[in-house]
């Protein structure tokens, strides 16, 4: 399916494929508009429903992942339009509904909607150029796609508010410090590290892979003892598959496992 806002392909030689998908709107620094949110959305779910993709990775340019929503765009709105359009809600929470790991690969700006997308992913490799922030208050709105929610359980509260009260950026370094991203690499091998994190996640298990991505967001939602609960059935629940099976006698008898199971 040919795109007008956004680039995919496939990457990877092994059996699963890792689904690359880059924001292609340069001249605006990828702002998010409804036409890319929408064919974002639509390669989301078709490399989730492709048997061959593992994992997807989700990258802007080297300027910019994404500098914010388009704000020209959303200007116009009154309340009464922008709650009846569902602007924002509509078509961006479809990455929510993709069940395989979405890594980010940020480099540049992730500004605004551009932070808040990349926290929607399931996490984010940094390059040494990213800046991250949240300026909506500078005009005269708030963050409207989590910013004010995924914040403050990445960072903490008092760094969220500081952000999101002060506008102010934060750095590459200050962002893996404070846990919004999981590592930083040099500018030059942004993409190279993230397709490697996605390869290394491909020659996993995938009954493996989906069941630690749903519950380590189920941590987030669920009282403590219940998340437990469901993680230890669904440890029990692997022991009836191959690859658990390949897994430990691949251990016991000190080779690589191959596992089978997409």
């Amino acid at each position: 399916m040919s795109y007008e806002c956004i680039l995919t392909e496939l990457r990877g030689s092994g059996e699963r494929k890792t689904g690359l998908i880059t924001l292609n709107r340069p001249k605006q620094l990828n702002a998010l508009n409804d036409q890319l949110m929408d064919e974002l959305g639509q390669a989301l779910l078709a490399f989730d429903a492709d048997e061959s993709v593992g994992c997807i990775v989700l990258t802007g340019s080297e300027r910019a992942f994404a500098a914010g929503a388009d704000i020209p765009t959303m200007a116009p709105h009154s309340f009464i339009s922008a709650f009846k359009s569902g602007l924002i809600s509509k078509n961006w929470e479809t990455i929510l509904q993709v069940r395989k790991p979405v890594i980010a690969a940020v480099a540049g700006f992730a500004l605004g909607g551009g932070c808040e997308l990349a926290m929607m992913c399931d996490f984010i490799i940094a390059a040494d150029t990213a800046k991250f922030g949240q300026p909506e208050i500078k005009l005269g709105i708030i963050p409207g796609a989590g910013g004010t929610q995924r914040l403050p359980r990445a960072v903490g509260k008092s760094k969220a508010m500081d952000m999101l009260l002060t506008a102010r950026m934060m750095d590459a370094a200050e962002a893996e410090r404070g846990g919004l991203v999981s590592r930083v690499v040099p500018a030059d091998q942004l993409l190279v590290e993230a397709l490697a994190a996605a390869d290394t996640i491909n020659a996993f298990s995938g009954p493996s892979v989906l069941l630690i991505k749903e519950l380590v967001n189920l941590a987030f939602q669920a009282p403590l003892k219940d998340g437990v609960a469901i993680e230890r059935r669904y440890f029990h629940a692997l022991f009836g598959t191959d690859d658990q099976r390949e897994g430990m006698d691949a251990f016991i008898n000190k080779r690589k496992p191959a596992f089978k199971q997409c």
